[in-house]
């Protein structure tokens, strides 16, 4: 049942402070400790722009998307019009980018976003987009050294679940995943789960829930990794 919970964002069972703005597993934040180190030698200063993240506040982020309040951008990075695009369109915008609450990886304390301040420009807000971390992009050459880190198996057990556009979820190069402990809680996470919870807690229903109930295997299936 702890991983069960955990899997949904709804428990911080064994989970730690790793810095004063990241919480994670207690064997990823050993991980991660090491593989900042790694970074380190290498000159780079690999920090977490993003960590644990409860089922509350991924509700919160969704909810925003769905009413327009918060930016849902194409895949060029440009912000896109909520009313311009039907219910079901708008949907799928948002699921590019951004997960529905309880199927975000970041819920379980082994995913990360990563970047490197010292590679941001002064005065640049970092904004977690692929052009960021493209061949030309502020982060390219941290993403290259996760690249061959990743490669050649000396990652400390992190991978990139977003490695590829499989036509869901946007490639995500800034975001990393310890895969022995992930996996486990990725089991937990599904259509049921779901279903089970909102019909438990009301409360805890996202924006759009007629529609996200009809469509909910079909989102599993593409947007859940």
């Amino acid at each position: 049942m702890t991983d069960h919970l955990l899997a949904l964002g709804l428990s911080e069972h064994g989970l730690v402070a790793h810095d004063e703005r990241t919480t994670l597993d207690s064997e990823v934040s050993r991980q991660f400790g090491l593989l900042q180190l790694d970074a380190r030698t290498e000159g780079f200063e690999l920090v977490a722009a993003s960590s644990y993240r409860s089922y509350a506040s991924q509700l919160t982020i969704f909810n925003a998307k769905w009413r327009g309040e918060r930016p849902v951008l194409d895949d060029a990075d440009r912000p896109l019009s909520r009313e311009l695009y039907s219910d079901e369109q708008w949907l799928h915008r948002i699921l590019r980018f951004s997960a529905l609450p309880g199927t975000s990886r970041h819920h379980w304390g082994t995913d990360l976003d990563v970047f490197d301040p010292t590679l941001l420009p002064e005065g640049q807000k970092l904004a977690l987009t692929p052009s960021e971390y493209g061949d030309s992009g502020y982060f390219s050459a941290l993403t290259q050294w996760l690249d061959q880190a990743i490669a050649s198996g000396q990652a400390r057990g992190f991978e990139r679940p977003y490695d590829a556009d499989r036509g869901g979820v946007s490639i995500e190069p800034w975001h990393l995943s310890y895969l022995p402990r992930a996996t486990q809680l990725r089991a937990h996470q599904s259509p049921e789960a779901l279903r089970e919870l909102w019909d438990q807690s009301p409360h805890l229903r996202p924006e759009g829930f007629e529609l996200l109930s009809q469509y909910l295997d079909e989102i599993f299936d593409r947007y859940v990794l």
